[in-house]
């Protein structure tokens, strides 16, 4: 486990990892870790900035009650300046607390499991929005959190899509050779040439517009992973070019050995080092085509949320101005997750170089 330890001294490669597990485990407890429901309006709440936390009470004496919330809403809008007032009632304190009761629901999806305790909130009738409210006074926190189960996962069910393909296509092409890895190569080919984002961008417009955001979600994994497989293919078929000629295949060979199940069993595992890198910096371009996708309104559709859609109100430009906290959050999530991805790739190159090993 050599190249274990070696993994372990990268601290960009750990760093990664811890992130990218912080994110995971977030998206799939989103229940949990989110203090209320994404979809979830909050009455006069339209485009609330991230809520304030106050120490001491701020009528009468000032005392000292812990971080605490105020109930807010927002008054009318002035006509003169375009600013909307904000109430915040300073009568009715509500504390912060961890593992607050809040609304019920079942953890991970399984009955069994089933709380009414989430990771933080509010105790009484004020809100915590730690990143604001959205245009419909939804907590922007929660939809991020939410959102991450489809913008993170999209990526490892992509994989598990392309990567067998293009490993099998990869590997009967390398093997057979002849008119056999002729076909399939120039196939690979055809398929290079083509512009993915454009060809997601047609597809998508031309999908029936009553299509439910999970069918979505499938038929843009299918789309994005069928044109994601050629690239790979080329890589296994060179690789087992020259595998096939070593002694373990050869003996294989002689003593009877069908050639699938050579391929399958002898020759792709040989080629796991590279699948292993090449999956981990594989994801961020699933991730980066949903998101693209979604903020071109082609996508994961509102109110389902995804950071991609969530992007979508970087078109208004009096929100990016004024409501930046919409903005940058969702950014800012698909930039770290693509980076942790290319630490992690990159600290697995690394460990996994057969030089690196026997050193």
């Amino acid at each position: 486990m050599d190249w274990w330890r070696k993994l372990k001294k990268n601290p960009l490669a750990r760093f990664g990892a811890i992130l990218l597990l912080v994110f995971y485990f977030s998206a799939i407890a989103a229940e949990f870790v989110a203090p209320y429901d994404p979809y979830d309006s909050q009455a006069n709440s339209s485009l609330l900035p991230p809520t304030q936390i106050y120490w001491y009470q701020q009528n009468g004496d000032r005392k000292w009650i812990g971080p605490h919330v105020y109930p807010i809403t927002q008054g009318p809008i002035d006509l003169e300046t375009g600013d909307r007032e904000i109430k915040i009632d300073f009568d009715k304190p509500s504390p912060l607390g961890l593992f607050v009761k809040g609304t019920p629901y079942k953890l991970f999806q399984i009955p069994a499991l089933t709380f009414d305790r989430h990771l933080f909130g509010a105790v009484g009738v004020g809100r915590i929005n730690i990143l604001g409210t959205d245009e419909q006074g939804r907590d922007q926190f929660s939809r991020l959190i939410y959102g991450g189960r489809i913008s993170l996962f999209i990526g490892l069910v992509g994989i598990s899509i392309s990567f067998p393909l293009g490993m099998i296509v990869g590997g009967i092409s390398g093997y057979f050779g002849g008119w056999i890895d002729s076909s399939l190569m120039r196939l690979t080919e055809v398929l290079m040439t083509i512009p993915t984002i454009y060809l997601l961008v047609a597809l998508a417009g031309i999908l029936p517009p009553g299509l439910s955001s999970a069918q979505r979600f499938l038929l843009i994994v299918l789309i994005t992973s069928f044109v994601r497989w050629a690239g790979l293919a080329r890589v296994i078929r060179g690789q087992v070019l020259s595998i096939k000629e070593q002694e373990f295949v050869q003996a294989a060979r002689a003593m009877g050995a069908k050639p699938f199940y050579i391929i399958v069993s002898h020759i792709l595992p040989q080629t796991a080092s590279y699948i292993i890198i090449s999956a981990t910096l594989a994801v961020p371009g699933f991730i980066i085509a949903e998101a693209v996708l979604s903020l071109i309104g082609l996508g994961i559709q509102q109110p389902d949320p995804s950071w991609g859609n969530l992007l979508t109100l970087a078109s208004n430009a009096s929100i990016v101005v004024l409501q930046p906290w919409l903005i940058w959050p969702p950014a800012l999530l698909i930039v770290l997750t693509v980076l942790s991805f290319n630490l992690l790739g990159d600290g697995l190159r690394d460990a996994l170089d057969p030089r690196n090993l026997q050193n």
